[in-house]
């Protein structure tokens, strides 16, 4: 399987700011992982638009995957009571 190349949006580091260090670097493991696997168990696609969501642990990182060019932009990174606002 073909390795997919991870893009994060400018807006994700605003995101990363408000969020302790210590899940920060779970967060970015989550992210990284997602470029040999971007389908991973537990990922659910959002009903009403064309991205994906995962949890690491109250986090939630949401991403649009493009299958054809092999990409994975990651669009915002939240608290899972204030993400999907």
């Amino acid at each position: 399987m073909a390795s997919f190349e991870v893009v994060v949006r400018t807006s994700v580091a605003k995101d990363l700011r408000r969020i302790p260090d210590r899940d920060v670097r779970h967060i970015l493991e989550r992210i990284a992982s997602l470029a040999e696997d971007p389908r991973p168990p537990g990922s659910e696609k959002l009903s009403a638009q064309e991205r994906y969501r995962v949890r690491q642990g109250v986090y939630r990182i949401l991403y649009e995957i493009q299958d054809d060019q092999l990409i994975v932009t990651v669009v915002k990174i939240g608290h899972r009571r204030e993400v999907y606002r």
